[in-house]
């Protein structure tokens, strides 16, 4: 049992400027629902009142960071802006009488709620919810946890973790440097005028394939689902990547496939093969898998690498079968989530936000797999896949006075396909970590595959 015992709204500690921020085209696309987070510390003698230095390196660092004291509000069109008015964040202190052991590996299930802050989206106007919510949890041998809620619409991932690294910093008494202070100028993602027409199809943005048979995806959204969490270790890592090059054909790459590439493949494959169930007439399934990615460096010029907001657009694999991929071996999948990143160039990346750019109403772009359920938006799941990962981002350095953690991951995955591909720890061993949902009839046959076929002699 976790009892909240005390609640903090943590203000900047001086004056912030008082003005609407723009949201770009890439914040727009994303749920203004909150992403959770938790990370985990190991037991620790923590000195002093860990609490209230929290509470003030928070209110010092939301003078740099002061959209995230703000409050969102609605503009038409089903798009948004950032009111920065200096509402505040809140900071939730926290004590549990379970032990660390009872939650496990902290996999993104339903027993995460009471290490997270709770947000009341269906009774609670969108202006009056933070965007930021912390959540302090204290356990009985010493341990720690801090459950994080971040506005996605706000901040990407690595937008998310500079602001943690950079709010521990302060709370370790230390000063930031000139280049670790947020670049908040969102305007450099506009779309140029006059506004082009885009360039491309952008299947990444529409529907992805169906079921063959339905006509919509309601029925395949509401079956029961299952969340999971597996490790693999840098030797399977390699024997994956090892698997998937051997197979490369010359006129597929010259160039290697990447970790993320071959474990990316791997997950499509056996969540095809899990999918398909042995059943041959599924082999002309239509299946696909979107992903997110960090365009900092794919734009030309390139954004500040401490550019605050989502810099993430979205690419999609092409339409494949379930015969296919489950008959070709690792380097088909693997070539075919390649396809996708190369699709990632400054001009893909502008034809895109000027396509968001066009819409009238954006509600139908923006998923949110937040909320268990969510029956608007894109569905990524049977017979397709949403994979991201988290492996480039700085996950490890909150090291807010009582050391860095030992865990840090998404708090909960409510979309069936949901994949996220995770770095283990601070150590950086090579292992991997792969937190996804699926159907709770494909869970178990999907880890036979993800594990056996590592070592099968075909693959």
């Amino acid at each position: 049992m976790v009892t909240i015992t005390s609640s903090y709204t943590v203000f900047p500690s001086e004056p912030t400027p008082n003005i609407p921020m723009w949201l770009s085209e890439s914040d727009e696309i994303n749920p203004w629902t909150h992403a959770p987070i938790i990370t985990v510390y190991k037991p620790n003698n923590i000195i002093g009142n860990p609490i209230e230095t929290m509470k003030i390196s928070l209110a010092k660092i939301l003078v740099h960071y002061y959209p995230l004291a703000g409050r969102l509000r609605w503009i038409g069109g089903g798009r948004l802006q950032v009111d920065c008015n200096g509402k505040g964040a809140e900071l939730l202190e926290a004590e549990s009488t379970k032990n660390m052991a009872e939650y496990g590996d902290f996999e993104p299930s339903e027993a995460m709620k009471d290490l997270l802050p709770d947000v009341d989206y269906h009774s609670c106007p969108i202006q009056d919810v933070p965007l930021l919510l912390v959540q302090f949890t204290k356990f009985p041998c010493g341990g720690l946890t801090l459950g994080f809620k971040t506005s996605h619409i706000i901040m990407d991932g690595w937008a998310t973790f500079c602001f943690f690294k950079s709010w521990a910093k302060l709370a370790r008494g230390e000063r930031l440097e000139e280049n670790e202070l947020p670049f908040l100028d969102r305007t450099v993602l506009k779309s140029f005028e006059p506004l082009m027409p885009p360039r491309y199809e952008h299947n990444e943005l529409k529907e992805l394939p169906l079921i063959l048979g339905c006509s919509d995806n309601m029925s395949e959204r509401m079956k029961e689902t299952r969340v999971t969490l597996l490790r693999l270790t840098k030797q399977q890592v390699e024997k994956l990547k090892d698997k998937a090059n051997e197979d490369r054909l010359s006129s597929q790459s010259a160039r290697p496939y990447t970790r993320f590439e071959a474990v990316a493949g791997h997950i499509w494959r056996c969540a095809s093969k899990a999918r398909h169930g042995g059943d041959k007439l599924k082999n002309h399934q239509p299946t696909a898998v979107r992903f997110t990615a960090d365009v900092r460096n794919r734009l030309n010029p390139p954004l500040p690498a401490n550019y605050f907001g989502n810099a993430i657009l979205r690419s999609v694999t092409p339409t494949c079968f379930f015969g296919d991929i489950i008959s070709n071996p690792l380097s088909y999948s693997a070539q075919k989530m390649r396809e996708a990143t190369k699709l990632l160039t400054d001009d893909f990346l502008r034809s895109q936000l000027d396509f968001i750019t066009r819409q009238q109403n954006v509600d139908w772009l923006r998923a949110s797999f937040h909320i268990r359920n969510y029956l608007k938006g894109p569905f990524f799941g049977n017979p397709n896949m949403s994979i991201g990962s988290w492996l480039p981002l700085p996950m490890y350095q909150e090291d807010f006075g009582w050391g860095k953690p030992v865990y840090v991951g998404p708090a909960s995955l409510n979309d069936d396909g949901k994949t996220f591909i995770l770095p283990t720890g601070p150590n950086g061993d090579g292992s991997i970590l792969v937190a996804l949902r699926l159907q709770t009839v494909h869970m178990e046959v999907f880890k036979g595959f993800f594990y056996n076929d590592i070592y099968a002699s075909k693959l």
